[in-house]
């Protein structure tokens, strides 16, 4: 990770359960959610960018070689 960047954790998400199929509508819908940020991380790593994103509440800017260093560990 970089020196700078304050992430611990992975940030890629990861649920238990296909939330598509809660009886939550709320929670059924944010599966679109789930898919517009993977697809931000996509295109930040093809086109060699960073994301700016938010985690536990602080702002970071996610480098395109931490986003490729994170999708390695979590394949």
């Amino acid at each position: 990770m970089e020196k700078n960047n304050p992430i611990k954790k992975s940030f890629v998400l990861t649920p238990s359960k296909d939330i598509r199929n809660s009886s939550d509508p709320d929670i059924a819908g944010s599966y679109a959610m789930q898919r517009a940020g993977q697809a931000a991380i996509d295109l930040a790593i093809q086109t060699n960018t960073a994301i700016v994103t938010t985690v536990d509440g602080k702002i970071v800017r996610i480098s395109a070689a931490e986003l490729i260093k994170q999708r390695q560990l979590t394949a």
